[in-house]
């Protein structure tokens, strides 16, 4: 059997996995979504040890660190195409999230990171209070000329000429 060969379609496959391409990065893909008052981010990591995951929250920057162990060198790999090594990926957060009340749970090959919003950042209701400071004048205050309250019932006085 005639097998045809490029000599530079290994140095491409490894190229496309450490660096990824456009559409698919590298060794960490990642969805995020909201529900409700929680951010959710899913890391896939299949065959990750899980403690080799590492996370960290550094103004407002969540980064992501985890090794995939080598391929034993003892074995007579017929195909070793999964990414091995060192990953990582940031997250830059916004300042609208509780990055104090961050959880992770690492479970089946998957990193899932629960953000709840702040609760300042939450939608909320805000009242309109009527004040009864401000007042339509009442006849009681209405003085005349003189400085004599005008009384309910009393004709208002003609105009002093000079």
């Amino acid at each position: 059997m005639l097998m045809r060969t490029d000599p530079f379609r290994e140095l491409d496959r490894i190229t496309r996995q450490v660096l990824g391409t456009a559409a698919r990065p590298a060794g960490m893909l990642m969805d995020a979504w909201r529900e409700g008052d929680e951010f959710h981010v899913e890391f896939d990591l299949p065959g990750v040890n899980p403690d080799s995951l590492d996370l960290d929250i550094e103004n407002n920057v969540v980064t992501v660190r985890a090794e995939r162990a080598p391929v034993d060198p003892s074995r007579a790999m017929l195909a070793a195409e999964r990414p091995r090594g060192l990953f990582s990926r940031q997250l830059v957060l916004g300042t609208n999230l509780d990055t104090g009340r961050i959880t992770a749970d690492y479970h089946d090959g998957v990193l899932r990171l629960v953000i709840p919003v702040a609760e300042k950042a939450k939608p909320r209701k805000i009242t309109v209070s009527r004040s009864e400071a401000a007042q339509a004048i009442d006849e009681t205050r209405v003085i005349t000329e003189n400085g004599d309250p005008v009384h309910r019932g009393t004709a208002a006085r003609e105009p002093v000429s000079v």
